[in-house]
């Protein structure tokens, strides 16, 4: 699905990125590389599987964008150094295109590690009059770009029946990615006035408007 945000043009994939085409920046949030290997180590049955499943999902939508930049809202790496660091030296090897991390709460790892890989680090980023954040911010004069919530939205069907989807949350100046990487959950929002949820199925972005 295409939007228009502050008349600049925004792809909504179904992964839960983003393509800014006029500045061919592709935006990615909460990604939490590490975080399956960090519960696989403390017992919890989540698939290893998974693993490689976060790091396809990022090269499928880097390899059909082919953007300029790459840019990580926040919580590209869930805790400390673990296996998964070498699995991101080795998927940032065969990307072309400039690294930007927007440094989240999680991200605790080293500046100087990410340094020596090329990728560039921001606590914010302002660009053509969007603010780039992890958490989300309300600043006079810019669009908010941001992540950390893991938005998400319940469709309600006939009787009991619903269903939990991840979603693209827009605020009058301000869009929140949902959470790109596997395992992360979603924080079930609800529709103000004004406000639209772009919901996240198995192959397509579907607009919800409060009625």
């Amino acid at each position: 699905m295409t939007i228009n945000l502050q008349n600049q043009t925004f792809e909504l994939h179904p992964s839960g990125a983003a393509f800014w085409k006029e500045e061919e920046i592709l935006l990615i949030s909460d990604v939490h590389l590490g975080k399956i290997s960090h519960f696989r180590k403390f017992g919890s049955a989540v698939p290893h599987k998974a693993i490689n499943a976060n790091f396809l999902r990022l090269s499928e939508v880097v390899g059909k964008f082919q953007p300029k930049t790459v840019c990580f809202l926040g919580d590209l790496f869930h805790s400390d150094l673990n296996s998964e660091w070498k699995l991101f030296e080795n998927w940032l090897s065969y990307v072309e295109a400039e690294v930007v991390l927007i440094a989240g709460n999680h991200d605790i790892i080293s500046p100087l590690k990410y340094e020596k890989l090329g990728v560039k680090i921001h606590s914010e980023w302002q660009l053509n009059g969007f603010l780039l954040t992890h958490h989300p911010e309300n600043r006079v004069g810019f669009f908010n770009l941001c992540g950390h919530i893991h938005p998400g939205y319940r469709l309600n069907g006939k009787g009991k029946q619903s269903l939990k989807l991840p979603c693209f949350f827009r605020r009058k100046d301000q869009l929140i990615f949902p959470a790109f990487g596997e395992f992360t959950g979603n924080f079930m929002m609800k529709l103000n006035e004004g406000e639209k949820a772009y919901a996240i199925t198995q192959n397509e972005v579907i607009l919800i408007e409060n009625s």
